[in-house]
């Protein structure tokens, strides 16, 4: 039976994967202040090819609770190990660092601590209570771990009532068990569910293409975030971080992705992201309208 792993990667990028340097007064701004500042964003730390259009836009990610994963997915370029002691200074840090930064909607992500008994959930509303009174206008999006489908760790995501709450599903059911290895493709979509029957105004969730799905696969993907009321879902390629991870099997053409923002916007969702270069928070200060 073939598995992702047995794919060579497709030789050289195709020229829509490739980005124009971050420019513009708002860029650099932001660029000398996480320098000065040592702010540590997604945006700077990932090489994020959409940095200069979402910070343009006022829109940054910052990633709480370490930066050591204890799962090891096979996409993610995050290390995997024992994580560090929980910093319980980090909220106030974070708020800070937005506060700087001047930040109209910033989005929250973190390494999942199935170390922790609270998967770290505590860590999480305190940075949300810690943003909102530092930064009273801006608003928020939590992108979180699937918290081991623990209702308790999950109920304090929603008590802190993001504008968004997103959980990413990242592919489709039959490669879940290669590229999320210690996810569940049925848990993270009851997550999701989980969180709207709670009252969360806007859930979202992403989907990354190229690691060797089928289309209908994605569009069974869609009907099922879809049927967990998810509103908003993200489409974009996958990009191999290294050697040691998963191969890439197929560049998606704009065109594709084009059908897929067709198909989703017919489903229902309110908004659809979906391209080439599309990542989780791609246009994520929209997502709350």
């Amino acid at each position: 039976m073939e598995t992702v792993l047995e794919n060579t990667l497709p030789v050289g990028k195709p020229k829509w994967l490739k980005v124009k340097l971050p420019i513009g007064q708002k860029y650099t701004e932001l660029r000398g202040l996480v320098d000065k500042y040592s702010l540590n964003t997604i945006c700077t730390s990932g090489s994020c090819p959409n940095m200069g259009e979402c910070w343009g836009e006022g829109t940054a990610t910052f990633m709480i609770l370490g930066n050591i994963c204890t799962r090891s997915c096979g996409f993610c370029g995050v290390k995997t190990g024992r994580p560090e002691t929980v910093d319980w200074d980090e909220p106030e840090k974070v708020a800070r660092s937005i506060k700087i930064m001047n930040i109209k909607h910033a989005v929250i992500t973190s390494v999942d601590r199935d170390d922790l008994k609270d998967g770290g959930s505590i860590i999480w509303i305190e940075t949300v209570k810690a943003i909102r009174r530092m930064n009273p206008t801006t608003t928020l999006e939590t992108l979180i771990p699937d918290f081991q489908g623990i209702e308790r760790n999950i109920d304090r995501i929603v008590e802190a009532n993001p504008e968004v709450v997103s959980h990413n599903v990242e592919t489709v059911r039959r490669l879940t068990r290669e590229v999320r290895i210690q996810a569940k493709y049925d848990r993270s979509l009851e997550v999701l569910r989980y969180l709207k029957e709670k009252g969360i105004n806007r859930t979202k969730s992403g989907i990354m293409l190229g690691l060797g799905e089928q289309e209908e696969e994605v569009y069974q993907t869609m009907r099922d975030l879809r049927e967990a009321n998810v509103d908003i879902v993200t489409i974009g390629q996958y990009l191999q971080p290294s050697k040691k991870h998963l191969p890439v099997k197929e560049f998606i053409t704009p065109e594709q992705f084009k059908k897929y923002e067709d198909y989703g916007l017919e489903l229902g969702f309110r908004h659809v992201e979906s391209g080439p270069l599309v990542r989780s928070s791609y246009k994520a200060q929209k997502h709350i309208l």
